[in-house]
Formats: C-alpha cells, structure tokens, sequence
C-alpha cells in the first residue's frame, strides 16, 4: 500500500493541507486552516506520532506557534506566548520564521528561529521555547542589520550525531557554527563574496538565504546567497561555488534529496529587483553530482509567462521513495514531481502568496 504523503502549504492568509493516499497520483486540499494569519514557518515532526509545527502572525493578535497531533482537524496553542523574548532583552518577538525538529534521538527537542534573529530550544516538543543565550549574546550581534526581507534566523541545522553541533543562518549576518551545544559561536562565512559590502569577502554580514544539508553526509552543506550558489565540505568552516551551469546565482530555496545527499534542488532567479525565472519560464534546477553541473526540470511546468518567484521555504522535498519535490509560487500556485523532479502538475492554484512548504509521509 502508498504510504500517505502529506503536503503543508504556509500562504500569507492561513495554511493549506494537501494529502495523498494514492501513490501521489490525486491530492485532496483542504484549507484555509489558520485564515488570515501569515504562515512563514511549517515543519512536520514525525519522529513519534506526526505533528505539524506552524509559526502564525496575526496582525490582531501579534506572532504564536501552534501544533496539530490530528494532521489539522484541531490546533493547539498555549496560553501564554510559546515564543517571547525574556524582560532582560529589551526585544519584542516579530515573527518566527523557522521551526526545525532536533535529532532523531531527542524527539522532544525543537527549535525556532526568529525575527530579531535569535535561537529559541523547546524541550517539550514545541510547545515551549527559551532563548539560546550564546547565539543572542555574541558580539557580532549589534551589526547584524534587516535585509530586503528582515533581519532573521531562517534556517536551523542541528547535526544528526552530535548535539552538541549545530549551523543557523540568517539574513543578514551569515552562517554561525557552534560546537559546545550553543554556548558559544563562530561565524562560518569564509569563501562566500558579499558584492554589496565594502569588505567583500567579510568575516560576518552575508546576506544567506538558506542552507540545506543531509544526515548522511553531516560535514556537506550547501547554501543559497543573494548572490552565489556555494558548497562547504568541511563542517561550514568555508564554501565555494557551484553556481556554474544555473542560469543565474541569485534566488532564495536549496534543498538536498531525502536520500541521496548528492542531489540537490534550486530555483534561480534573474537577480535584484526583478527577482523573477529568466525569460519567464518556470525551472526547477537539479544537481546529481553536489553541484558539479545542473540539468532544467520543466516538464509539465509553465514554459513562458511565469514572473512569480519561490521563496526560501517554498521549495521542499517529501522522504518518500522516489523523493517527491515540492514548491509553492508568489503567485499563489502549488506544483508536484512524484518522480524526484523529472515531471510535474498542478496541484493548487490560485492561493495566496506562499511563503513555505514541507512535506512528508505520515
């Protein structure tokens, strides 16, 4: 029997939830779930029973995690804020804009990445958080400053053996490292040119969009800047690039294939203030040697008139087998390979603005 895949859908007017039960051949889509709250994190945890994490912004009633143990037939959310910055901070939480589960062998830890950037821990399952000190402390802090789209920790990689390791990266500000479980650490930049900057190859102050990485080869990652597409094969301590044979290096998503820690996926855009697909066709960019060359996936794609971009958390893949890969549009369209990118349909259109999607089998 098909396992069930589950696809959640974060717009910028609540959550959708898409479902297959049948080889991911037919979806069924239910929403909006949340209405009228911003969406900008989704994670699905399944290392106990599956339980979808959403960070939510209401203008009404400021930012929340919520959790679903039914797969979104009911919401949980504390009384009080499961985020907040503590009295001595002089900080006010704006939203979250990561949720990541921690190591398989400690299914209660969760964490959150912020705007102002900041590192939240969560010990019982998501529910609560408090501030990694080390991470809100460090030096550099102060001359972290807002990119176009704020100034944030948006991604969160804890290492699958060790607890004590772990990456976040944010915009901007760049990569940071620490390997003494957060009490200290080191920004991991070296290699990654910041054009924008007077000095441009600085110790901190890239502006990263994301970075992706795999269990399985737990010293690789690979990230996307503003402008660059770069590989680190030492753990993040330096990067280089692997932009060559993508139309572009700018753009805002990478993720790594469940299975295969030498595929990876992109979408690149024409840089800066256009910020959409070259000539307008929608692509999605694959590697299957870890960056070394790259083939276009359109098959089933818009082939001209696409001016809509993917966003950093917008493009994801299921661990199903084969890998199923996902992405959802500013344009409010949501497209699906069940063939690890080879093809791709439709399968919800018209939505609001999606700000980002994960998926997994439940």
């Amino acid at each position: 029997m098909a396992a069930t895949v589950l696809l959640a859908i974060g717009t910028r007017k609540g959550l959708w939830l898409a479902t297959s039960r049948h080889g991911r051949t037919t979806w069924e889509v239910t929403g909006p779930h949340l209405p009228m709250a911003d969406i900008y994190a989704v994670a699905i945890d399944t290392r106990r029973r599956p339980r979808i994490l959403v960070a939510a912004t209401s203008e009404h009633f400021g930012p929340s995690v919520l959790t679903s143990d039914d797969l979104g037939a009911s919401w949980q959310e504390p009384e009080h804020a499961p985020v907040a910055f503590p009295a001595d901070t002089d900080a006010a939480l704006t939203r979250v804009w990561q949720i990541a589960p921690g190591p398989a062998d400690e299914p209660d830890v969760v964490y959150a990445g912020t705007e102002p950037s900041a590192l939240f821990r969560s010990q019982d399952g998501g529910r609560t958080y408090e501030l990694v000190r080390g991470l809100w402390e460090h030096p550099h802090r102060k001359e972290w400053f807002p990119g176009g789209g704020g100034q944030a920790v948006h991604t969160i990689l804890a290492h699958p053996q060790d607890p004590q390791r772990m990456i976040v990266a944010m915009s901007t500000g760049g990569v940071y490292r620490t390997e003494d479980g957060g009490t200290s650490w080191q920004a991991s930049n070296r290699g990654i040119h910041a054009y924008f900057l007077p000095e441009e190859y600085p110790e901190f102050g890239q502006c990263v969009h994301k970075v992706a990485g795999h269990p399985a080869a737990p010293e690789r990652f690979f990230l996307q800047h503003h402008h660059g597409v770069y590989r680190s094969d030492d753990g993040a301590s330096s990067w280089h690039s692997i932009a060559d044979g993508l139309p572009g290096d700018f753009g805002f998503p990478i993720a790594v294939h469940p299975h295969r820690p030498d595929v990876v996926y992109g979408f690149p855009l024409v840089a800066d203030a256009r910020r959409f697909p070259p000539d307008g066709r929608c692509r999605v960019y694959r590697s299957e040697d870890a960056g070394e060359s790259w083939s276009a996936l359109s098959d089933g794609l818009p082939r001209e008139g696409f001016w809509s971009a993917v966003m950093r958390d917008a493009l994801c893949l299921d661990d199903a087998d084969p890998a199923g890969v996902y992405f959802g549009s500013r344009s409010g369209e949501v497209y699906a390979s069940a063939d690890e990118g080879d093809s791709w349909r439709r399968i919800a259109g018209h939505l609001p603005d999606v700000l980002s999607v994960r998926a997994a089998t439940v």
